[in-house]
């Protein structure tokens, strides 16, 4: 059984109306809809919530998935420091679209994560660069979305442990669309397809990846003390 806690900031899909018609429920639910099964058990938290995300809620949970965008400063410090602690200790992180600015994915990877981009509503093919990885598992040579939100490089992240996809878009822009990292004991998957305007989680090879990343990106082995220990000689 994998924990899963998805964490949405519920902000567009009460304050814009076309935004509303994609998540009439928002963002975290389109997710937990496809994610929970017999093997997966879900729990959401929203913006207005956020504070439930302690430390004792994360050691709870195998794989924490984060959407954020426009909310990034109302969530505590507090908070996204329980988030790299866990990660750190074990459990798993994906993070998805504009959470390349969130507070948690800037701890864990130390640079500033700024890219260039714009919303035009262009086609993206997110090309499949690294098939043999377990995050692709199932997936074409592509993925074909009608319309994406643009981004593109420079992405200032630190060098991936794995580059899976890299997304080409309409006006020629490439970007590293799903790349993945370990800090600690954790694992983190980062995957840009999902703006908010469009239904990018309804696509069926986007929930397959999504899916598949849960389960690469589960706990194998978590510590409790990130401190160095005194230990006696065997």
């Amino acid at each position: 059984m994998i924990r899963v806690t998805i964490y949405n900031e519920f902000v567009h899909e009460r304050t814009e109306e076309k935004v509303r018609e994609v998540y009439p429920d928002g963002i975290h639910m389109a997710l937990k809809s496809f994610l929970e099964d017999g093997d997966v058990v879900v729990d959401t938290v929203t913006l207005d919530t956020v504070n439930e995300l302690t430390e004792e809620k994360l050691k709870d949970t195998d794989v924490l998935v984060w959407w954020g965008h426009m909310a990034h400063n109302k969530v505590p410090d507090e908070v996204a420091e329980h988030v790299k602690e866990a990660v750190q200790r074990g459990m798993g992180a994906i993070f998805l679209h504009s959470g390349h600015e969130s507070k948690p994915f800037k701890k864990l990877m130390g640079t500033p994560c700024n890219l260039t981009w714009r919303e035009d509503g262009d086609y993206e093919r997110v090309w499949t660069v690294n098939p043999a990885h377990p995050i692709a598992q199932g997936i074409g040579r592509f993925i074909y979305l009608e319309h994406e939100e643009t981004y593109g490089e420079p992405f200032g992240i630190p060098e991936p442990d794995e580059t899976v996809f890299i997304g080409g878009y309409e006006g020629g822009e490439v970007f590293r669309s799903g790349v993945c990292y370990r800090r600690g004991c954790g694992r983190i998957f980062y995957f840009q397809p999902g703006h908010e305007s469009f239904p990018t989680y309804k696509n069926a090879d986007v929930q397959r990846v999504i899916k598949n990343a849960v389960c690469w990106a589960a706990p194998i082995y978590r510590v409790e003390n990130l401190n160095c220990p005194h230990v006696q000689k065997p």
